[in-house]
């Protein structure tokens, strides 16, 4: 059901300082991963107040059974928290679109002045979630804002889950997957740079438990450092990666990075004193991977570096587990999710490009476990992700805007 551009360029520019509104007030709550509760139960009443069919699914404590739960903050709880089913219904007979965005934050990184305040500069929103992924969510806001401002009826429904726990793994996605929903279509949201993301790598995250035995330097034939431990582990996991991105290579799409899915240590705590060999040292980091290995096979070949290693030391002082396991998800560039999104972009005279994004997201739950064609698509860019600068200029909100009011009118229609 084809709308008039220009009709839809005008809605959305007259749409445009409610949704700014809307963006700065998500920023205002500090939703890290765990704490979402206040800024849902706000947005739930805004979503309502544009006439959408709104639903709280519940969250429970179960969820910490599923073999997809993702563990890496510790003693988070579930029971009384909710993520949000917004709902445009169709006439009938035409496809649905499912969108998908989250509302939790990474938590304000060093130098990053006043995070929980927007402030707008010369057409762009500073602040904690701006471009990851409030300002997305904003996004799908004036999406719906816009079809119920243009009196539009599609034939499909056009759906939304606005979830928690995106961060930390995904939790929130986990829970509407495994509560149910069928589409023709996924789109999630996330700062894509004028890219469509048809291929997601995966991920697993780790953790390195090391038991080594404590004493003083002047007695090195007496302990063992967990410290040294942890380096030796290190080293082997590094010489896996890089024997696993060799068997990696031709991969359409990922192939011409240079390293789509490094293996990154980001934390370790270890030790009390500098003449002291430590008694425990813990490494935590994160394993790409690509569409030619699954999330459990990587795993168990983790595990074997360390039971074939030849080290008794590290066979018998080093354990391994994981708090976060994704596949890759990969969808044919010629699906005409990919193809339909793609014209619509140029329609709008933006640059756009199909491309396999390297990191990993939400999207696999959608596209592998419910089987929903699934891409990645938003306004705003990875460089401002998680930083001390986080922003997102609000003429790409916009153009994002035109672009899925576009498409779902398209797709729905």
């Amino acid at each position: 059901m084809p709308i008039d551009r220009q009709a839809i360029r005008t809605a959305v520019a007259d749409l445009m300082p409610s949704a700014t509104d809307f963006l700065c007030r998500l920023i205002a709550f500090p939703s890290t991963s765990g704490k979402e509760h206040d800024l849902l139960c706000w947005a739930e009443t805004q979503f309502r107040e544009l006439g959408l069919e709104v639903r709280r699914i519940p969250l429970s404590d179960a969820i910490r059974e599923d073999e997809d739960y993702s563990s890496p903050v510790p003693d988070i709880r579930y029971d009384g928290r909710f993520n949000l089913r917004l709902c445009l219904p169709g006439s009938g007979g035409g496809k649905r679109l499912l969108l998908n965005s989250h509302v939790d934050v990474v938590p304000p990184s060093q130098g990053q002045e006043n995070p929980w305040q927007a402030i707008h500069r010369d057409g762009v929103l500073y602040g904690r979630g701006a471009c990851d992924a409030k300002g997305q969510v904003a996004t799908i806001y004036l999406v719906f804002a816009a079809l119920k401002r243009l009196g539009v009826k599609l034939p499909g429904d056009v759906i939304a889950h606005v979830v928690n726990e995106e961060e930390n793994g995904g939790n929130g996605s986990l829970a509407m997957v495994r509560a149910g929903e069928a589409a023709d279509a996924c789109i999630v949201l996330e700062p894509s740079t004028n890219k469509i993301f048809s291929s997601v790598r995966g991920a697993v995250w780790f953790r390195i438990l090391c038991q080594g035995k404590a004493g003083h330097s002047g007695r090195a034939g007496d302990t063992v450092s967990a410290l040294a431990l942890a380096r030796k582990a290190m080293d082997r996991f590094e010489k896996y990666h890089d024997d696993l991105l060799a068997a990696s290579r031709g991969i359409p799409l990922f192939d011409k990075y240079e390293n789509p899915m490094p293996i990154t240590f980001g934390r370790c705590i270890a030790g009390d004193w500098p003449a002291t060999a430590p008694a425990r040292a813990v490494v935590e980091g994160v394993l790409g991977l690509l569409p030619n290995k699954t999330r459990y096979q990587v795993m168990d070949e983790m595990r074997a570096v360390l039971d074939q290693s030849g080290d008794p030391r590290l066979r018998e002082r080093v354990a391994l587990e994981f708090m976060y396991r994704h596949d890759s998800h990969v969808l044919d560039p010629q699906h005409p999710l990919v193809e339909c999104l793609q014209r619509r972009c140029l329609d709008w005279e933006l640059p756009v490009e199909v491309d396999a994004l390297t990191a990993s997201c939400d999207s696999w739950f959608y596209n592998n476990q419910l089987g929903i064609p699934t891409v990645v698509y938003g306004p705003g860019t990875l460089r401002y992700a998680h930083s001390n600068e986080e922003q997102i200029a609000l003429a790409e909100i916009a153009q994002a805007a035109c672009v899925l009011t576009d498409f779902a009118a398209s797709w729905c229609g």
